[in-house]
């Protein structure tokens, strides 16, 4: 839940990209981890924010979750990208229209369909 909300936030970032929130679950061992905020001082928002500390491969990837091509058509995702800034502040009317982009459900793919979804 957590990287799928900070997609809208990439793609908040990226006018161009499509309003899909996109997460890839990847296993990795514990030294390539670095917890990037500190729960205690930061916006909840940013909590559970990780970094790696090296370059992986995406064919290390274990699944890819992405939204259907219905949220995009619904425009459910792309209104809560215009809104998760103002959510992030504070402002509850922007919270509540985030979180009507987690009533789509990520659908989950396995790495061999990663090409597919690209295209």
């Amino acid at each position: 839940m957590r990287a799928a909300q900070s997609s809208l936030r990439l793609l908040a970032g990226d006018a161009k990209a499509p309003r899909r929130r996109v997460v890839v679950a990847l296993d990795v061992p514990d030294r390539t981890v670095t917890l990037q905020v500190d729960a205690e001082h930061e916006h909840a928002a940013a909590l559970g924010a990780v970094a790696l500390t090296e370059p992986l491969l995406l064919a290390k990837a274990a699944a890819v979750h992405a939204d259907a091509d219905d949220a995009e058509v619904r425009d459910d995702v792309a209104a809560a990208v215009e809104a998760v800034a103002a959510a992030d502040a504070g402002d509850e009317d922007a919270r509540f229209t985030v979180d009507g982009a987690e009533d789509h459900e990520l659908l989950w793919y396995a790495v061999q369909e990663i090409s597919g979804l690209l295209a």
